[in-house]
């Protein structure tokens, strides 16, 4: 093929001769150049495009991360407060317990001193009035009052029921009443004459008459440190009630308790005899406070 190019210009001709081969394997070569172009730009665009991804992924995976981690730690501050919340509970329930007990033990009015029940309370109605609702730091701050005024509220109950258990425990081994249930008080403490020699002497106790086989009991806590015959007293039982006082219970018929047995206030511990020198069925009845006799008229009518 001849392609024959005319110039106006000096009347130059060029003339050009193509074969048809080589015109074909020039435009093939052209299309593989442009494709190649235009893969390689596509590839560069697309590189770009990856990279933009894993940005994205690593922020992404950053995120979660931290979300996962303000998870974690709500539930661990959550665990934290519900933990705290019953141990609370679990002290306003011991409290509950230990104010029941100061009732019974103080002789209060149960009614009034109810723990069952919630406080009496009352006021107006400002729930229209605007305030900021209570952020998680200041519910603990709330949480850590509290605790600190139960924990100072359960120090001066048990001091208080310490106290009241003292006094009881006093009470009970303090010698009071009268060593028999039934009976009537035949000779009283001090100087009188000598029921066998009329002599005057000092009747170191007080006698009970009563019916023989009767009921002989203790006059309060405490623990016997004699039970067998004492010269003169017959059948004797002594209790030690601690603070230096021992009461002796005289004459009896039988001894029901033995030495080292614990005793309660109005428990019998013998019954009524004349065995010793007696003149009749009676209990002798003495009260020592540190190995000397005490007029047992004081603690009788307690």
């Amino acid at each position: 093929m001849n392609i024959i190019l005319f110039s106006n210009r000096q009347g130059q001709v060029w003339n050009f001769e193509f074969q048809p081969l080589t015109v074909l394997l020039s435009a093939l070569l052209g299309t593989l150049l442009l494709l190649g172009g235009v893969f390689y730009l596509a590839y560069q665009l697309g590189g770009n495009d990856l990279e933009y991804v894993d940005d994205w992924r690593a922020i992404l995976t950053k995120q979660q991360y931290e979300l996962d981690a303000v998870r974690k730690s709500a539930r661990a501050d959550l665990n934290a407060l519900t933990l705290r919340i019953g141990q609370m509970q679990g002290d306003l329930l011991r409290l509950n317990g230990l104010g029941e007990r100061l009732v019974s033990q103080g002789d209060l009015d149960q009614a009034e001193f109810d723990f069952n029940a919630p406080p009496p309370m009352g006021g107006p109605d400002n729930s229209q009035d605007e305030a900021e609702p209570a952020g998680f730091n200041d519910v603990l701050a709330m949480l850590d009052r509290l605790d600190n005024e139960i924990s100072d509220r359960g120090q001066k109950l048990s001091v208080l029921e310490s106290l009241l258990m003292s006094r009881s425990l006093s009470e009970r081994v303090m010698p009071s009443g009268k060593p028999v249930e039934e009976g009537w008080l035949s000779s009283l403490y001090g100087k009188r004459s000598d029921p066998f020699t009329g002599k005057q002497e000092f009747h170191r106790g007080l006698d009970f008459a009563g019916k023989k086989g009767s009921e002989v009991i203790a006059a309060a806590d405490g623990v016997v440190i004699w039970s067998a015959r004492r010269s003169g007293y017959g059948n004797t039982v002594e209790i030690n009630h601690g603070n230096g006082y021992v009461t002796r219970y005289g004459h009896n018929l039988k001894n029901l308790v033995k030495v080292g047995d614990t005793v309660k206030k109005g428990q019998q511990i013998a019954l009524m005899g004349s065995t010793g020198r007696s003149t009749g069925p009676h209990v002798h009845f003495e009260v020592l406070r540190n190995g000397k006799s005490v007029n047992p008229s004081r603690f009788i009518h307690k």
